[in-house]
């Protein structure tokens, strides 16, 4: 089974020009990637599809969770062409409308208490900005979680305490602490130590750490811990938030009502996956620092129009397309799925299947499987994720779009790629 075609894709440059270029300007790891991969350039895109430049098409199971939409969702590529069309970038000497609609609009959707919108440009940056934020009340000893991932810069590479990305880089962050995930007792004896001086970041299903699902409950003590202690408590929902898990957000479902945290992270689908964007979410009490004096923490390219014209279309697009009702049904088909093409391979194969909405993993028992399935996907027009934090776990982040003919497609190239694998490790 190969990648089908779509003959009226154009052509782009040859692939070996392309590499070429790799080499020279950008990533020479990349460019050996790249060609195992199969050297395709990734020229076009639209809704659950992404296509290279012979024409072949690939259903997106992937993109780090960035597509909840599909790809230039036509409501998010509109609201974009027409900012463009009038005023992309601002002065940011006057007020600017579309982000103050943008930022009305998600905290419209937050929970209750997150009503101070801070844009930003990346998932890190959100990260950056919770953490300095925190400092700015003095909460200054950082506590993060085993095989959490909430960036690569200075302060959010502190809190994703990961040593193979850490190492190049220490000394980090000073004074930070890291727990097992899920493990509420470990988190109460740390903060009975460090006490209120604690910044506690936490995501509610660990997605680079290899779709780790906490006990039931995990969330809400976390929360109750840092208010008995008076912690700054900042969740991470960057990926697992505006429907990814079947709920608008995975710390509500979860039981994380009032008091909400201090800081809410967002973003990947934040972008509708046009343009990047993401934000910092705070409680009114908590973001007074940067509403008192707004040159405390900024950025030149934070809240551009064009940004913030995507942000506003996205959530208005998820909420009138009941996306995230979408995101539960559909991922509830999906784990059914993949759990019953991968029963037949046991533990000598596949470890684990785990997931919740549309964010499943699947475990295998040793690293190089999850590789070569990737690279059987690959072959049979499927993309999907690897794990940064946890190397042995295949990742899926489909768009709530996919029709069921997608779905069979996506899980009869998975069964063929398991027993091809299965048959050259076993």
């Amino acid at each position: 089974m190969t990648a089908a075609v779509t003959a009226d894709i154009p052509l782009a440059p040859d692939r070996a020009h392309i590499a070429r270029l790799y080499r020279a300007h950008l990533s020479t790891g990349r460019a050996v990637l790249g060609s195992v991969l199969g050297g395709m350039l990734e020229t076009a895109s639209d809704g659950a599809w992404v296509y290279t430049e012979d024409g072949r098409r690939y259903l997106d199971f992937g993109g780090y969770g960035v597509f909840i939409l599909g790809h230039r969702h036509p409501a998010v590529t509109a609201a974009v062409h027409r900012q463009v069309d009038t005023h992309p970038l601002a002065s940011r000497v006057f007020l600017e409308p579309v982000a103050a609609r943008a930022a009305q609009a998600l905290a419209e959707r937050t929970p209750a208490g997150l009503d101070r919108v801070h844009f930003v440009n990346s998932g890190a940056e959100a990260t950056e900005a919770g953490l300095k934020l925190a400092r700015a009340h003095g909460h200054t000893a950082l506590v993060s979680t085993a095989g959490g991932y909430h960036g690569k810069t200075l302060g959010a590479l502190t809190a994703t305490a990961n040593p193979k990305y850490q190492q190049p880089f220490r000394p980090l962050l000073p004074d930070s602490t890291v727990v097992p995930y899920g493990d509420t007792d470990a988190m109460a004896a740390t903060l009975a130590e460090v006490g209120r001086r604690a910044c506690v970041i936490v995501e509610p299903v660990q997605g680079e750490g290899g779709v780790r699902v906490p006990p039931p409950g995990y969330l809400a003590e976390v929360s109750r811990l840092c208010r008995a202690y008076g912690a700054f408590l900042i969740v991470d929902e960057i990926q697992t938030g505006l429907g990814r898990l079947g709920a608008w957000w995975g710390m509500t479902a979860e039981g994380v009502r009032s008091p909400s945290p201090d800081v809410l992270l967002v973003g990947k689908g934040l972008s509708g996956g046009v343009v990047p964007v993401a934000a910092m979410v705070a409680t009114e009490a908590a973001y007074r620092p940067f509403s008192r004096d707004p040159y405390l923490h900024t950025s030149t390219f934070a809240a551009s129009p064009i940004a913030c014209a995507a942000a506003w279309a996205a959530v208005e697009a998820l909420d009138r397309e009941n996306v995230v009702r979408r995101a539960a049904v559909l991922g509830d088909r999906l784990l059914t799925g993949v759990r019953a093409a991968c029963a037949p391979y046991g533990e000598g194969l596949v470890h684990d299947v785990r997931g919740r909405g549309l964010l499943i993993g699947l475990e295998f028992a040793e690293e190089r499987t999850a590789g070569e399935l990737i690279l059987e996907l690959v072959g049979r027009g499927v993309l999907v994720n690897h794990s940064l934090n946890a190397t042995r776990v295949l990742r899926l982040t489909p768009p709530a779009i996919v029709g069921e003919e997608d779905v069979r497609l996506f899980l009869a190239a998975l069964a063929e790629g398991l027993s091809v694998v299965a048959a050259r490790v076993g």
